[in-house]
């Protein structure tokens, strides 16, 4: 099958390169040229693991490929997916400018029957508003389809080949059957390739990213007051996770949710709540409290110093917003450094992707980079560990403490033992334990 992907950020790169790797002819549309440049020499503009790999393997094999021009794309493909950014406006509203800057320029260069495909997360009504912006121009039949990405990143690839469910929101037997065709090569497990209303397709999105925004923002109240009570978060989870009504997943206390999805998605229902006249107060206190619980490091490393921190130097390690992504959008690192510094407090940052993200786009030359882990330590007043990557999680504790001029750790992530900590002569922090 011909596939044009409009849009080469997380879900468009991902979900072109893996309908390659299924056989199809792919390519990917986008109005950056020098990103379009990068891609054709193999260098992508996100961090994402297999990613690279799978990419350069069908740009060499012939299937995946890069323009700036509709024209090259569009005519001919049997389905053009449009996975362009739908950034919150000003109210907390998605910015649909893009989405339908795009619709209306696949219509303008199609050349037969198309399915056009929303992938980008959008809010309901958006198919309504593509199919007329495509009616405006298009001189041949088309439909207009729902399939919401549901990827985490840092495992979108096995999102994608490997997904637990497939939505489809359509109200055309022929583009259902087509999509059908197309995702049944990663659903041969038997996992549900669901056929629902547009609508429905649409708001399933928002309705599982708001779910596990709630689960987060929930067990970090929770942990908030295990601190008052002296109880212990990570037991309370493990006795509440085992419950099968309830599950395991998505009950880890820490600084709160970051990412280019949660934030957005749970602002976006929110305001289409209101335009529809119903007021979402879970949700709204969800996103309080993610806003307030990404401050709660800066406030227990205030504490512990008196509430003096100028002339106090601290080992940061972690910038990006989750593991194995280089994506620091809405990241809890962010509040936090932005709140030492202003406080007086000198940083020096480590992490694994993102430490160009940092540069470039947050803090330039207001921080340190170090080459390393252990190379943020040396004569820091306390190391804040605010990302749980790997690496982090069985560090050397005895040549932790040599480095730092005092041995305070804050674990954002509880991803340390209180106990060990504490007999090797550390004072610790965690959230709610």
């Amino acid at each position: 099958m011909r596939i044009a992907v409009i849009g080469t950020g997380y879900v468009g790169l991902v979900a072109g390169t893996c309908f390659a790797e299924s056989g199809n002819t792919v390519t990917c549309v986008d109005i950056d040229a020098n990103k379009i440049r990068k891609l054709e020499e193999g260098i992508l503009p996100i961090y994402e693991p297999g990613l690279e790999e799978l990419l350069k393997r069908n740009v060499e094999d012939g299937r995946l490929s890069f323009t700036t021009d509709y024209a090259k794309a569009v005519p001919g493909a049997h389905a053009v997916f449009i996975a362009v950014g739908t950034p919150p406006d000003e109210d907390g509203s998605a910015d649909l400018k893009y989405v339908l800057a795009a619709a209306e320029s696949v219509a303008k260069h199609m050349t037969g029957y198309v399915v056009i495909v929303d992938k980008s997360t959008v809010p309901v009504g958006t198919a309504r508003k593509v199919i007329a912006a495509v009616q405006k121009h298009a001189k041949h039949p088309f439909d207009v389809a729902s399939n919401p990405e549901f990827l985490k990143e840092g495992a979108a690839i096995d999102d994608f080949l490997k997904p637990d469910r497939v939505v489809i929101g359509s109200e055309s037997k022929r583009a259902a059957d087509m999509m059908e065709e197309l995702y049944a090569p990663f659903v041969r497990t038997g996992n549900p390739i669901i056929h629902m209303d547009i609508e429905s397709a649409e708001l399933t999105k928002y309705a599982a990213n708001a779910m596990l925004a709630t689960r987060i923002s929930f067990m970090n109240e929770i942990a908030n007051i295990c601190t008052r009570v002296g109880a212990n978060v990570d037991l309370v989870r493990k006795g509440i996770g085992s419950d099968a009504r309830i599950g395991s997943r998505f009950l880890f206390a820490g600084l709160g949710y970051g990412g280019s999805c949660f934030p957005k998605d749970v602002q976006a229902i929110v305001k289409t709540s209101a335009q529809h006249g119903y007021d979402f107060r879970i949700l709204q206190a969800v996103e309080e409290v993610n806003e307030r619980q990404k401050r709660l490091l800066f406030d227990m490393v205030s504490q512990h110093f008196g509430g003096d921190l100028k002339g106090k130097r601290m080992a940061v390690w972690g910038l990006a917003f989750k593991p194995n992504t280089d994506d620091m959008r809405e990241a809890p690192a962010i509040v936090v450094i932005e709140a030492l510094l202003a406080a007086g407090a000198t940083v020096r940052a480590y992490d694994p992707e993102a430490m160009h993200e940092a540069k470039e786009r947050h803090f330039g030359d207001r921080i340190e980079y170090a080459e390393n882990p252990m190379d943020a330590l040396p004569g820091a007043d306390a190391l804040i560990l605010i990302t749980e990557w790997n690496e982090f999680r069985r560090p050397d504790f005895d040549a932790i403490k040599e480095k730092l001029r005092t041995p305070v750790i804050f674990d954002g992530r509880n991803i340390y033992r209180r106990k060990t900590l504490e007999e090797g002569g550390f004072r610790y922090y965690g959230i709610g334990t």
